[in-house]
């Protein structure tokens, strides 16, 4: 099995197999680096991380996770480049592609990064998109299995708005996994149906279970992880903070849910939450709408239940592996 020179744009492009061996070399990576034992398999290499949107978890992962593999990460922001404004995302592909071995990129349409991925030459990951985001599920699927000690007929519950990046990754990651998948929301947020189709056909291979359900108390009976994500995401337009507090706080994780799922669920959330006011966001929100929290309360998010640092932590040593194994000839 060899993933050198491969980009990492969704888990659609990966087998169980690889998947898994991703998994395995993070769990590597990462008891070498509790350890103190160095692992720079791409000394003297430089990556480029193209970040849209910004970010703390995904930018800090991939600058540390490039240090920890010996090699130079050039951030480039908002400000900091021309790419789709003065320089079509082809030209840019094509000028990076000759200066970096590697090439980061968060943002918004998934075209853009596969067009950086066919015109540079380099590997590309896929740091987020509005379709997918699958370095967060690839850490998500580490951390459950620390957890639990297996993935493969797990059940994951989502609570919230399943149609967009989280929603997808973790559907499309369940069903490779040989998971069992909830899409708990409204019918209106339920996942697109045409990859609905591409995840029962897998799904169909490994033995994962999808549903999609409304009720949230049916949803989560037997659940082993409850998963919510903010409701309203980055780009978004703030008009639409009423209609989703309207339609997804009957979806929110509460300590009354967590129960329901049972002692031994865990919660999950790929961060940032608002849970409680100590954002400014979360001020807002509670100025124009009289909620203390969204997605998630406090009780659970601060609970033993909470796995979400654990988490949030993953981020590095799987973004470390994507990197190690897609640069690295012979490393998997």
């Amino acid at each position: 099995m060899s993933l050198y020179k491969r980009s990492f744009l969704t888990l659609l492009d990966f087998t169980p197999e690889e998947i898994t061996s991703l998994i395995d070399l993070a769990s590597r990576l990462k008891a070498e680096k509790k350890a103190g034992t160095p692992h720079r398999l791409c000394a003297g290499k430089n990556v480029a991380l193209i970040f849209e949107k910004t970010s703390t978890r995904t930018r800090c992962a991939f600058e540390v996770a490039a240090a920890d593999l010996g090699m130079h990460p050039v951030y480039l922001d908002p400000t900091g480049s021309q790419i789709g404004k003065k320089e079509s995302i082809a030209d840019t592909a094509r000028v990076l592609g000759r200066m970096f071995d590697g090439i980061e990129y968060r943002g918004y349409d998934q075209e853009i990064v596969e067009a950086l991925a066919e015109k540079s030459g380099v590997p590309v990951w896929n740091g987020l998109t509005n379709e997918y985001h699958p370095t967060q599920v690839l850490a998500d699927c580490m951390t459950i299995r620390e957890h639990f000690g297996q993935l493969k007929g797990i059940k994951l519950v989502y609570l919230g708005d399943a149609r967009y990046n989280m929603g997808n990754s973790l559907m499309i990651g369940c069903a490779k996994l040989g998971m069992h998948f909830v899409a708990c929301a409204p019918k209106a947020y339920f996942p697109d149906g045409a990859l609905v189709e591409k995840c029962r056909a897998i799904a169909a291979e490994t033995g994962a279970t999808l549903d999609f359900i409304e009720d949230p108390l049916q949803a989560v009976q037997g659940a082993d992880v409850l998963y919510t994500d903010v409701w309203v995401s980055m780009g978004e337009p703030d008009a639409v903070w009423q209609e989703r507090i309207a339609a997804l706080t009957p979806y929110r994780v509460t300590a009354e849910l967590m129960a329901a799922a049972g002692s031994t669920a865990v919660f999950m959330h790929c961060l940032p939450s608002f849970h409680d006011l100590n954002t400014v966001i979360g001020k807002d929100i509670y100025a124009r709408f009289g909620i203390d929290c969204m997605e998630v309360t406090d009780e659970v998010f601060e609970g033993p239940q909470s796995i979400v640092f654990d988490e949030a932590e993953n981020r590095m040593h799987t973004i470390k592996a994507v990197m190690a194994a897609t640069l690295c000839e012979g490393l998997l």
